[in-house]
């Protein structure tokens, strides 16, 4: 018997982190059995060129996520490549995500399209060690997902967790009782740790601390000083003691934004109001689905290097893609000097409620009706959702990029916020 199941039956706290192991490559490979066993990358769409995830046979290959896809060609010339199909990575984890929160612990966190964290503290005199419910876990995922596999870390803290679920891949199951995790997170690098970002590490190496031991040896108010309550937070951290509470509902958006990649080095200017007025469109849409409205908006076109982008602010608060597209002209007209551009971005900075009052004597603004326009973008909407996305939308945009949307880090269950 293992020191895990001499362990005390109750735990003063327990978190489970699952991870899917290669997520939208084992998909693929479930369902076209022809690629089981081959190198696969996934791309976003036959023209994309950056692998979004690649298979365990590819991996064993060094091909790994962000790599070019001609680099990794080079290392694997049988490597095969799949387009990205987001809709049944989406459908495939909302189904997974259900089954957990069903059969599992109601108190789950949604942290990507394919994580979560489950507390189970509560759920131990219900299904037993929380041992026992990570190995129901595996077992549920596999079943609800058509033998899909996971890794599973076990702990008293979301870090420790997350930390477990990465030391055994693929269908691993690591389990650090909490009164076992601050020896060992004790010699791994503080930079390992999920939220520590190597501007974080370079800080604390300046300060001698490179693990989470060194790190948990120096005075918090060393963190506390330069990072404030997240400074705290890391502390506790690399002791195993991470305070982070499950985020049962998703946090209203600080931003909310599409971007796309563009034929490399696009000087034409049609075509980049083409996919301007394309993410202007798929921005609103979006405000409109969660009944948001922003005044301020990023636009940006990227470089070979760097951005080059503006913030510009409508006279009202705006939903409406029309309005938005107007400052991306403005921005094209006053900022774009016809640089070479590889992506570009338009962001709705600070979305706020959606307030449909009507000013009696307001000027319309630039792209902005007169009227209430509510009416009609709600038919538009809901034609699209039932027809698919731009079923209605302006002429221009029939020109616009055929590669598919990615999943954004934001995404949830219930829809992208």
């Amino acid at each position: 018997m293992s020191a895990v199941d001499r362990c005390p039956r109750i735990w003063p706290r327990a978190i489970i982190h699952v991870d899917m192991n290669a997520f939208f490559a084992a998909v693929e490979q479930r369902d076209f059995p022809e690629l089981r066993r081959r190198p696969l990358a996934i791309t976003n769409g036959l023209q994309g060129t950056c692998i979004i995830t690649c298979s365990y046979e590819a991996r064993a290959f060094g091909i790994h996520t962000g790599m070019r896809l001609q680099a990794a060609r080079r290392l694997c010339p049988q490597l095969v490549q799949r387009p990205a199909r987001p809709r049944v990575y989406a459908q495939v984890s909302a189904a997974i995500m259900a089954a957990l929160r069903d059969h599992i612990s109601p108190d789950m966190e949604v942290f990507s399209v394919d994580e979560a964290f489950l507390d189970v503290t509560h759920c131990q005199r219900l299904h037993g060690t929380p041992l026992r419910m990570a190995r129901m876990v595996k077992a549920l995922v596999a079943e609800v997902s058509g033998g899909l596999r996971c890794s599973v870390g076990v702990s008293g803290d979301k870090t420790t967790a997350k930390f477990a679920a990465k030391l055994e891949k693929p269908d691993g199951l690591t389990v650090i009782p909490p009164w076992e995790a601050r020896e060992r997170l004790r010699d791994i690098p503080v930079t390992t740790l999920c939220g520590v970002a190597e501007g974080i590490g370079r800080f604390l190496a300046r300060h001698g601390a490179r693990t989470c031991g060194d790190v948990a040896r120096l005075p918090v108010s060393v963190l506390a000083r330069r990072f404030g309550n997240l400074g705290r937070r890391i502390w506790l951290m690399c002791q195993g003691r991470d305070p982070d509470r499950i985020h049962l509902e998703a946090p209203p958006p600080r931003t909310l934004g599409h971007g796309k990649v563009v034929p490399p080095g696009t000087r034409d200017r049609t075509l980049l109001l083409t996919y301007l007025q394309h993410m202007s469109e798929k921005v609103a849409a979006r405000l409109r689905r969660h009944a948001l409205e922003a005044q301020v908006f990023f636009v940006g076109i990227k470089g070979r290097n760097e951005w080059l982008g503006q913030r510009l602010r409508t006279a009202v608060p705006v939903c409406n893609g029309g309005a938005i597209f107007e400052l991306c002209r403005r921005f094209m007209a006053e900022t774009w000097q016809g640089e070479p551009a590889f992506q570009v971005q338009v962001t709705a900075l600070a979305p706020q409620p959606r307030h449909l009052q009507l000013s009696l004597f307001a000027e319309a603004a630039p792209g902005v009706p007169a009227g209430n326009d509510s009416a009609l973008h709600a038919v538009m909407d809901e034609i699209n959702r039932c027809y698919g996305e731009f079923t209605i939308a302006p002429a221009r945009l029939l020109q616009r990029s055929t590669m598919p949307d990615v999943i954004a880090p934001a995404w949830k269950p219930s829809g992208h916020r």
